[in-house]
């Protein structure tokens, strides 16, 4: 077990970073609550209560069995609520922001031996301890805006710029999220596992992991700038990173000495998470994208680091972005404040503020 270990010790250096100081804003909590009001959590779950399995130790003992496996090693006292759904896709989920609960496909159930198991649950279980499920479903209901936006140009640009940066930071919560699994398993092998039957599905009896980080390696740094744009449109707009890339970041981490040092105790603890320093994690963020832009060999990076000193400005890009993403999100919380201190304030004509008698429904 990893007694009191913080959420910290296993969140990439981007994802730490903005998770700090979205944690550190005043009102945030405000912003939050304002969201959730249009997002009905208690429908959600009772969905699936209504059309999935609970897992405890009556229903799927074994995945329960896993489960707690993996919250005791993240040291996690408190178990979210697990669900198996029909589904056949390989994956799983975290939902939620008052009370999170985590929800696993039928084809994860099918296809993953114990091992890799284990680590998909401590991979939704890091979500959940980072609070990745609040900011994630913030994110949904931004594309919703954004989709409800698209007739207007200038407000349907703005949502999709937001939108375009919590992606990028939630590819990087899926990194964090792939260690915390890491840890939850320790079985470096079954981890690495999981992310290749997510590429190719579960018979993995003529697959080869040596090949498929060789795979990874190509994805870098193989063909031209051509390739480059390509590998741009197909993620800027999504949530996750590919799987090759997902196990050679996870690869790359332990090879680094940072899972080790974790095994070893030398790990930030939970009680000292209020301490922690923005400005900090700011700069570690800013440090890990300058350390990316160096050492990656795509193409168009490899062209722009000729150009000019392009390690430095993308450092001062991402610290730059950070500060501004910050900066709207206490803005945004100072708003949903006076917001809510306006609503607790009765009219003084007894009236709604649409000039109707009683309360609004939406």
């Amino acid at each position: 077990m990893l007694t009191g270990i913080s959420s910290r010790a296993w969140e990439h250096p981007a994802d730490r970073g903005a998770l700090t100081a979205l944690r550190e804003l005043r009102g945030f909590d405000d912003v939050v609550k304002a969201f959730f009001g249009m997002w009905n959590e208690r429908g959600f779950r009772l969905a699936y209560l209504a059309s999935a399995i609970r897992v405890d130790h009556r229903q799927y003992p074994s995945i329960y069995q896993r489960y707690t496996e993996a919250a005791t090693s993240l040291d996690i006292p408190e178990l979210p609520e697990l669900y198996v759904r029909q589904s056949p896709f390989l994956n799983g989920e975290a939902i939620g922001l008052d009370k999170p609960f985590i929800v696993l496909p039928t084809a994860s159930v099918q296809q993953l031996d114990q091992d890799e198991l284990r680590a998909l649950l401590g991979h939704e279980l890091g979500h959940v301890r980072s609070g990745h499920a609040v900011y994630k479903t913030i994110l949904m209901i931004l594309t919703r805006w954004a989709a409800n936006l698209a007739w207007l140009p200038v407000g349907a640009l703005a949502l999709r710029g937001i939108i375009a940066a919590m992606l990028e930071w939630w590819r990087k919560a899926e990194l964090s999220a792939d260690r915390a699994g890491l840890l939850a398993g320790q079985d470096t092998a079954a981890s690495l596992r999981l992310l290749m039957k997510m590429a190719g599905g579960g018979d993995l009896t003529q697959i080869d992991t040596t090949a498929f980080l060789e795979q990874a390696a190509e994805y870098d740094g193989g063909g031209d700038v051509r390739d480059s744009l390509h590998k741009l449109r197909m993620t800027l707009w999504s949530t996750h990173p590919v799987p090759v890339a997902r196990a050679a970041a996870l690869r790359q981490w332990i090879d680094s000495g940072g899972y080790q040092r974790i095994l070893d105790g030398d790990y930030p603890r939970r009680d000292d998470d209020a301490t922690a320093s923005v400005t900090t994690e700011m700069k570690a963020a800013a440090e890990s994208y300058r350390e990316a832009f160096q050492n990656t060999q795509d193409p168009l990076v490899g062209l722009l680091r000729r150009l000019g000193d392009g390690a430095t400005e993308m450092g001062e890009w991402a610290g730059g972005a950070a500060g501004r993403a910050r900066a709207w999100f206490g803005a945004a919380g100072e708003a949903a404040a006076r917001a809510a201190r306006e609503a607790r304030t009765p009219p003084a004509n007894g009236t709604d503020t649409n000039g109707n008698g009683g309360t609004t429904t939406s």
